[in-house]
């Protein structure tokens, strides 16, 4: 038998049964129920027979939809977590190269404040020797100034004893020691 007969046989066997019992005319409560589920059943198996086609390729369809689907979205969350994983690795990268400026900064402030500090110790040796060699000259100064004061002050306490020790008499005395002592060289200088 083809699915052809097997499907005709089916669509009529409804109304084979149905025409038996009508030409009966007196039908049992359970036999009309029979009747009934037969009819059901075999439009029921008709159905799924025409119809198992279709459904199966519309549900292999949306079995497939759904696979892809699924697929993309599993392919997509595998994406996601690649990008995740590579946005972990550049926070922890920009981590290690913020400690390594920080480092590097506290590197170079140390190394400047020692440059620093060796300017200012060499500006305050300048300054030391420029303010010894200005006391020393100002010392110097000084001293020549204490020397010329000094010997100012004598020459005028020598004049002033001298001037009152000086009387007339003594002053003619002296006045004649100069004039021998000079004959004398004098003389001395022509004999040679």
């Amino acid at each position: 038998m083809t699915k052809k007969n097997l499907v005709l046989l089916l669509a009529f066997l409804p109304f084979l049964l149905f025409m038996t019992e009508e030409a009966g005319g007196h039908e049992s409560g359970s036999s009309g129920m029979l009747g009934k589920v037969v009819n059901f059943a075999l439009l029921a198996g008709a159905l799924v027979f025409l119809l198992r086609k279709p459904l199966r390729s519309a549900l292999a369809g949306r079995t497939a939809a759904v696979r892809s689907s699924l697929d993309e979205a599993s392919e997509a969350r595998a994406s996601a977590e690649a990008k995740l994983e590579a946005a972990r690795g550049q926070i922890a990268a920009l981590a290690s190269e913020v400690g390594r400026l920080k480092a590097q900064a506290e590197i170079e402030a140390a190394a400047e404040r020692d440059r620093i500090r060796a300017a200012a110790a060499a500006e305050a040796a300048r300054i030391r020797t420029l303010a010894g060699q200005d006391v020393e000259a100002q010392l110097k100064a000084g001293i020549r100034e204490l020397k010329a004061f000094t010997a100012d002050l004598a020459a005028g306490l020598a004049e002033e004893r001298l001037k009152r020790r000086m009387t007339d008499e003594l002053h003619s005395t002296l006045i004649d020691r100069s004039i021998e002592r000079l004959g004398t060289l004098h003389e001395e200088s022509g004999s040679r």
